[in-house]
């Protein structure tokens, strides 16, 4: 094994900020709901407002730069047997001291179900935030663009759910992320200096 870099510095500026932001968005997210008054309504909103329109403009740049290197790649679903050998990892093997049925190169960066996750997150959640974000955001103009029928209870029940699902990503990937690497804090350390073994 050798220690070789893993993580371009836009790869770890993109996690590193983008993670900032969604914590940012889901704490004043839950703030305009009421689920706790650490701003006031009109901060939180305007706090909300400006961490997503920085989100959106991170990942544009994002996907600008996974499509130009061929980063995208790395999303690309594995077989079906990959995936069940993961799974059995996951919920039984890594208790029992079973080895690791996934071998990381800088080509294959990520596990079968790790892909399937960020491709779930990329195609589905994210979008989903995008276009309900918008969509609640500019509300007053529902009558220009034709759409006054649609219920902003709906769309904001949407987004929410959306943002529910964001949370549980980012809370099982956390979980993930912090104990399932051979060495303590291998993987946090990874996103932080670039380096991992191969």
């Amino acid at each position: 094994m050798s220690k070789v870099i893993m993580y371009k510095g836009f790869e770890r500026f993109w996690h590193w900020t983008q993670a900032l932001l969604i914590i940012t968005l889901l704490f004043s997210g839950f703030n305009i709901h009421g689920t706790h008054q650490f701003f006031s309504f009109e901060l939180a909103v305007d706090i909300h407002v400006i961490a997503a329109w920085l989100l959106m403009g991170l990942w544009v740049f994002a996907i600008f730069w996974h499509l130009t290197t061929g980063e995208w790649k790395q999303y690309l679903p594995s077989s079906n047997s990959k995936v069940v050998a993961m799974a059995k990892y996951y919920t039984f093997d890594i208790f029992m001291g079973g080895g690791h049925p996934h071998h990381k190169t800088r080509k294959e960066k990520l596990n079968p179900m790790q892909r399937l996750a960020y491709l779930s997150l990329h195609l589905f959640i994210s979008p989903l935030i995008w276009i309900t974000g918008l969509l609640y955001l500019f509300y007053p103009f529902w009558d220009v663009i034709g759409i006054s029928s649609w219920s902003l209870g709906t769309i904001a029940l949407l987004h929410t759910a959306a943002a529910f699902l964001l949370l549980t990503f980012l809370v099982v990937h956390l979980y993930l992320a912090l104990t399932t690497s051979k060495e303590p804090f291998a993987y946090l350390k990874a996103m932080i200096t670039g380096y991992e073994n191969e």
